[in-house]
């Protein structure tokens, strides 16, 4: 049995308990927190380590790659905001499509999901990895991983307090270097230090280079950027602002971020001087090799290390928070194994994020090297949650509410779930392949539990207090 909300006066802890389950996760994140948290997660200066993929693929349109993932992410955003603003819960779309649809169809948005948050932290290990070995050569690969690895599990686990000081400090120094950037590209743009470069309209519209396909398959690539903007949903139990204060925070972070990711790759495609492609053996450093060229003093080194911390330390370690929560989440409904819903005396999931952090260290020694599959998967495992979410949406809000918000409930739900189908449509081959094995080990684990007696219900551990028999039979 499953509870709904009470009223939309109620506060979010009131919300929380009339669903059935206790307050165990420490309140202390306000809005700022959590919009800090999802720039983190986002990464302001995230396009520096895929600038010459997506260059190649969108042949030279990177801002407008960007600027229409924003669009794409927008709809996406508005949707995780209802559905907050309804079910204050953490565990994002499992929470949200369980309680939206069904139980059983929140368990395999969940699952999808959980393929984005599982291989997350372990994109940014073997990334942040293969970077250090570039600093420092002939030093193992798995060693930077478990380095990496250990940082973020023992921030992690210091409690939301730690997390909220990290986020601030690597938040700061990323948006000091996107400065630091734009003052490097303007100069060099208007002194005429890169021979060819200059300001120009083309990398944002270029007629001659629109297509539909050629779009999608860059955005594909690109939207992997906009990922964790979702992540805030996964604190919610832990925010202290006002109701929907995820949903404000996601649609903001998502703007600010965007902001930053169109500004950059608009100078760094203009540095670039109309150049049609990057070679195979410069595509991975396109971004610093034009910050090289447009500026001798070393600034290069510091943009690499810099991301190579960003990448390492910051967005892995809110990647390593937000799965610990989805599998606290799903563990409390009894859809994983019980332990890990099991708190610590610092109010976090630690054995959820002790499960997280040994998945992440033995994934990325597996993984090393297969950075574009690592990808795939997790750009599935987000589209495939996103379509469950806008789904659950319509059904929530119009079916069971009988919302009269066509506008919010109906048609930004239904656009967005076109846009992201068309984007998961024209994704790699590798990537629904590897998505439907993904989906089967589910069915398998789905099955195992209904065998097994556990029921497909979102009750939590505890009997909802507060509810009327109509709200507790719905």
């Amino acid at each position: 049995m499953t509870a709904t909300p009470l009223s939309p006066e109620l506060s979010t802890q009131e919300q929380l308990e009339s669903y059935g389950y206790k307050q165990e996760l420490k309140r202390s994140a306000s809005t700022a927190d959590l919009l800090i948290y999802g720039l983190v997660f986002m990464v302001p200066i995230a396009p520096w380590a895929i600038f010459g993929t997506v260059y190649n693929a969108a042949e030279g349109m990177v801002p407008l790659v960007y600027l229409i993932g924003l669009v794409a992410m927008i709809f996406t955003a508005l949707a995780y905001a209802q559905m907050a603003k309804a079910i204050p819960l953490a565990g994002s779309v499992f929470s949200y499509v369980g309680r939206g649809i069904h139980p059983t169809v929140g368990f395999f948005a969940g699952w999808a999901i959980l393929l984005d948050y599982l291989l997350i932290p372990t994109l940014l290990y073997v990334f942040a990895a293969e970077s250090m070995v570039g600093i420092f050569p002939g030093t193992p690969r798995w060693i930077w991983a478990l380095i990496f690895v250990a940082i973020n599990t023992v921030v992690n686990l210091a409690g939301i307090t730690s997390l909220k000081l990290m986020n601030r400090v690597f938040l700061t120094i990323q948006l000091v270097f996107v400065v630091i950037f734009v003052v490097i590209a303007v100069t060099a743009l208007t002194s005429g230090t890169i021979p060819g470069a200059e300001f120009t309209a083309q990398p944002v519209w270029d007629p001659a280079k629109i297509t539909g396909p050629l779009l999608a398959s860059a955005l594909s690539i690109a939207v992997l950027s906009f990922l964790g903007f979702d992540g805030i949903s996964t604190m919610a139990e832990e925010s202290t602002g006002k109701r929907n204060s995820a949903g404000i925070a996601m649609i903001m972070g998502l703007v600010i971020v965007a902001f930053c990711f169109i500004l950059q790759t608009w100078l760094a495609s203009a540095l670039a001087a109309g150049r049609a492609s990057f070679a195979d053996d410069e595509v991975g450093n396109a971004f610093f090799l034009l910050v090289k060229a447009a500026s001798d003093s070393g600034w290069s080194t510091a943009f690499f290390i810099v991301n190579v911390l960003a990448v390492g330390i910051a967005n892995a370690m809110a990647a390593q928070a937000a799965t610990s929560r989805l599998l606290y989440s799903m563990s409390r409904d009894r859809q994983l194994p019980h332990f890990l819903s099991s708190i610590s005396r610092r109010q976090v999931p630690h054995l959820a994020i002790l499960v997280v952090s040994a998945l992440s260290a033995i994934l990325a020694l597996f993984f090393v090297g297969q950075i574009g599959l690592i990808t795939s998967l997790v750009n599935f495992g987000a589209l495939f949650g996103f379509m469950m979410l806008h789904l659950s949406v319509i059904w929530f809000y119009m079916v069971k509410r009988r919302s009269r918000n066509v506008l919010l409930h109906l048609i930004v739900p239904f656009v967005g779930f076109l846009i992201i189908g068309y984007v998961l449509l024209n994704a790699s081959d590798e990537a629904k392949i590897g998505g439907a094995v993904w989906l089967v080990l589910g069915a398998g684990i789905f099955l195992y539990y209904r065998w097994s007696g556990r029921e497909a219900t979102l009750d939590g551990k505890h009997t909802p207090t507060g509810t009327t028999e109509e709200q507790a039979a719905a």
